[in-house]
């Protein structure tokens, strides 16, 4: 049954759905490396698609921006749609000399500002983790594969461009690099008995002034793509 922000029809998602926040992200992704995909919802061109990756369903739907975008989405498919894995793969940007641009991150801790737990139940911590089932998958996948995948504390801001120095954000959270979905899907997952996992490709570096083009963005995280999709058919 459709939701005020999905349009699918009910089975039509596979039980673990990558989320990028491109919608043009998720096409390259289901053009690229699902067989037979096919658009399952396109409401305000927030696109979702489910194919084949070798041979597994998998699905591929966009967050759009920010916490609150990505907890509408990811509630609805936890919710409406018998979905039990999401793996956000994005980009972030760099607080530590540690992690480098095209580095391939999985987030351990996600930290937030944000008032999105609180108003959803009244959770009132500034920290979340992820699925821990999901991110021992990841990482032994990025082992059979011989990918270089580093476990990170991740900021996940409400503000892109906020006036407080990244250097005193880092400090005082203990952060290694910032985006700005994760802790809003950890939450539902942590509130609907779900699981989430977040990947993410160091896209900028504050500590190098270092930065990818737009459309880099969009297409060259090919290595944390097959990670998430590796990972993904055996969840």
């Amino acid at each position: 049954m459709a939701t005020p922000h999905i349009s699918a029809p009910d089975g039509a998602f596979a039980k673990t759905v990558l989320m990028p926040g491109d919608p043009l992200r998720a096409k390259f992704i289901a053009d690229t490396f699902l067989t037979d995909p096919h658009v399952v919802t396109s409401v305000r061109n927030v696109l979702g698609f489910t194919g084949l990756y070798k041979g597994v369903p998998v699905s591929v739907m966009a967050s759009g921006m920010g916490i609150p975008s990505i907890g509408i989405y990811s509630y609805e498919l936890y919710s409406q749609y018998g979905v039990e894995n999401i793996i956000r793969i994005g980009s972030a940007g760099s607080y530590v000399e540690r992690l480098d641009v095209m580095d391939v991150v999985l987030a351990k801790v996600a930290y937030s500002e944000s008032s999105y737990a609180r108003v959803l139940n009244g959770y009132r911590s500034k920290k979340i983790k992820p699925s821990p089932i999901i991110n021992a998958v990841v990482m032994q996948k990025a082992k059979e594969l011989g990918i270089e995948c580093k476990e990170a504390v991740v900021h996940s801001s409400d503000v892109f461009y906020g006036q407080e120095p990244w250097q005193d954000i880092a400090a005082r959270s203990g952060s290694e690099c910032v985006e700005m979905e994760s802790f809003g899907l950890f939450h539902n997952a942590n509130v609907l008995g779900k699981q989430a996992s977040c990947l993410l490709t160091i896209s900028d570096s504050f500590v190098h002034n270092t930065e990818l083009t737009a459309e880099e963005r969009q297409t060259s995280f090919r290595t944390m793509m097959t990670l998430a999709l590796e990972a993904a058919i055996v969840l």
